[in-house]
């Protein structure tokens, strides 16, 4: 994604209904101080999740310059970091119906820019103009949002009664905003949660829906039916995982699509040259997605979304230790070809590599594999989906040791050589205990077997905060995975999946003094939280590790006040780490505001950026067209809006 450079001279602002627009962004005015995100009520029953840094903005900036310390270095001039969160934009009366992973989608960026004179570090905030989001911000009646919250879908105390009326507003109000005085920008309603939704290309601005084949409104591109195919349900089709897998070498993007109907899974495969996707193949199963060089790895595990569990006196969102995990693996373009791997029940969020072990034959140049590894972020439970909406965590997910509850960077082996009746899992066991999400890899050597997996960890406890408390990330991580399965293998006593290969702690790993160590953690100061880091190699470098990691962080001592609420001037900061020993800060970017802790970042070089088409040839969102005449109409369905609440 690019972010488009706003002529300052001619950047529009004004007031229309209550609402004023800023760059290509319309916000409700609310009070504010020194232009910081307004202040929310103070709820008596605060949720977590939504307070401090985790509290949305309501504030968007177009590219504003940014003030730096130490060096920026030159491997970042013309680049572009960029992360996205959650943000939700209807917050007051949420009250415990919240959840991290609710919201209506924000991307924060930092531009490195190029001048006459040098660099100069630029920040930029904007929505993402999802049709929830348009639908929102033209009812500001609603105090709730559109659509239900994950915390009402997961919540084991919730009614069949209570979820049922949650649904059929959603309804009313969907239908209302398909009515005139809404600007819509797509002909499906897609989820507001990132983790779940239609494919949207960003820059600056929203620039519309991706089918697969092109952006909704896109001057040129091929014309016909995109990943959903044709028929009245086609657009169930189209919900994408938040995932999707980008070859470094072919430039494919490999993803898949959920419904909640057989054949439950369509698989997706977008050329590099983009002239169109490679049309849906249906998959029987509730599956999640990983891709090595020629192989793509499928994941069915037991934690399942199904409404009609309130009928039997379950969760809607229920997880069974007691089924088995299973991964399929099949050649990229061929998944008929699929063989199953079963194992034990286990919960995957965020998946790091994949790759093939081969060989050639020297006579024909045929490529045989013989296996397949994987390295994903395991769970033990799916107690995180709870505890992020600040949830009690029903049965049968309790009764694990605090132990079983951390999530660990972990290691398949799936054996290829054998007969596709005996498929078999040679090695399955953790790399460390220590706590390990959101990985990444150096992006250009994804989908090999690279050496290194940064990702982020916590000191003291785990991911799964408990009631009334919210995860942090006050340490990042970086992980030699080739040596410590090599020691994983060789090493008898770690036994199959209960094994870990290094079990020292977050203490032992600190502490340590050896240049070599296969895991190296950087510490953040007291009271200083980062999100997920992004690595940035040095130019013509060595050495995998050879770069930087890109992270934003957030100092809590001084941006928040005696109550833990945020201060109205409360800022955020771009840290800029070396990779190579994970101690060193060699530049720090200080933003015009904060960054609420979010989800996935991305690094954009400057030649991909310069690859990109330009913004002004896709069909882009005006701000004067969001919100609809005040007609008639459009009072009849506020008050229709407000009995709704």
């Amino acid at each position: 994604m690019a972010l488009k450079r706003h002529n300052v001279d001619s950047h529009s602002s004004g007031v229309h209904n209550g609402w004023s627009w800023s760059g290509a962004m319309l916000v409700q005015r609310r009070p504010s101080s020194s232009g910081s995100d307004s202040k929310k009520r103070k709820r008596d029953d605060g949720h977590p999740y939504l307070e401090g840094n985790f509290a949305p903005i309501t504030r968007t900036l177009p590219l504003t310059p940014c003030d730096f310390s130490g060096c920026i270095p030159e491997e970042l001039h013309g680049g572009e970091y960029v992360r996205n969160g959650g943000n939700p934009v209807s917050n007051e009366d949420l009250g415990r119906d919240a959840h991290f992973f609710d919201g209506d989608g924000m991307i924060a960026g930092v531009s490195f820019t190029k001048t006459a004179t040098g660099m100069r570090p630029e920040f930029v905030n904007q929505y993402i103009l999802t049709d929830v989001y348009l639908s929102t911000i033209s009812s500001p009646s609603l105090r709730r949002p559109i659509l239900p919250s994950i915390a009402t879908l997961v919540n084991p105390l919730a009614t069949l009664y209570l979820i049922t009326v949650t649904i059929i507003r959603t309804l009313i109000l969907v239908f209302l905003s398909h009515l005139p005085g809404h600007h819509k920008q797509s002909n499906g309603y897609p989820s507001p949660i990132l983790q779940s939704s239609f494919t949207t290309g960003v820059r600056l601005e929203t620039v519309g829906w991706y089918n697969g084949k092109k952006v909704e409104g896109e001057a040129g591109g091929e014309e016909g039916s995109g990943f959903g195919g044709d028929g009245v349900l086609s657009f169930l089709k189209e919900y994408t995982t938040a995932h999707p897998r980008v070859d470094p070498r072919t430039g494919e993007m490999i993803l898949f699509h959920s419904t909640f109907a057989p054949p439950y899974v369509h698989y997706s495969i977008v050329p590099a040259t983009h002239p169109a996707a490679v049309p849906t193949t249906p998959l029987e199963t509730p599956v999640r997605l990983l891709n090595a060089k020629r192989t793509s790895v499928i994941m069915d595990l037991p934690l399942s979304l199904d409404p009609t569990n309130m009928l039997v006196n379950k969760p809607v969102v229920s997880y069974d230790p007691h089924k088995t995990a299973r991964f399929g693996v099949f050649p990229r373009h061929d998944p008929s070809l699929v063989r199953w791997f079963e194992t034990k029940a286990c919960c995957i969020f965020h998946t790091a590599n994949t790759w093939e072990d081969i060989s050639i034959s020297k006579n024909t140049g045929e490529i045989q594999i013989h296996a397949v590894n994987m390295l994903a972020c395991r769970l033990m439970s799916a107690s995180m989906v709870f505890t992020a909406g600040n949830l009690p965590i029903p049965e049968p997910v309790t009764g694990l040791s605090l132990e079983d509850e951390q999530c660990r960077l972990y290691y398949y082996q799936f054996d290829m050589t054998s007969p596709s009746t005996q498929n078999k899992i040679t090695h399955q066991f953790a790399l460390s205990t220590i706590n390990f999400e959101f990985p990444s890899t150096r992006d250009d050597v994804a989908m090999s077997e690279c050496k290194y997996v940064y990702g982020c960890s916590t000191s003291i406890g785990g991911f799964s905060a408990a009631l009334g408390k919210a995860a942090k990330i006050d340490c990042l991580a970086k992980i030699n995975a080739q040596e410590l399965i090599r020691r994983g293998k060789k090493d008898p006593t770690v036994q199959p999946v209960t094994g870990v290969a290094d079990t020292r702690s977050v203490q032992q790993i600190l502490d340590s003094t050896d240049p070599n160590d296969p895991v190296k953690m950087f510490q953040l100061p007291y009271g200083h939280y980062a999100q997920e880091p992004r690595f940035v190699p040095r130019a013509n470098s060595v050495d995998e590790d050879d770069g930087w990691l890109l992270t934003y962080v957030f100092d809590e001592l001084t941006g928040l006040d005696e109550n833990g609420d945020v201060k109205p001037d409360a800022r955020s900061e771009l840290w800029i780490i070396d990779a190579r020993d994970m101690k060193t800060v060699v530049g720090k970017v200080i933003l015009p505001q904060r960054v609420p802790y979010g989800l996935h970042g991305v690094w954009v070089g400057e030649e991909q950026i310069r690859s990109q088409r330009p913004v002004e040839s896709i069909r882009t969102i005006k701000e004067q067209s969001l919100v609809g005449k005040d007609s008639w109409w459009m009072q009849s369905r506020r008050w229709v809006e407000n009995q709704l609440g």
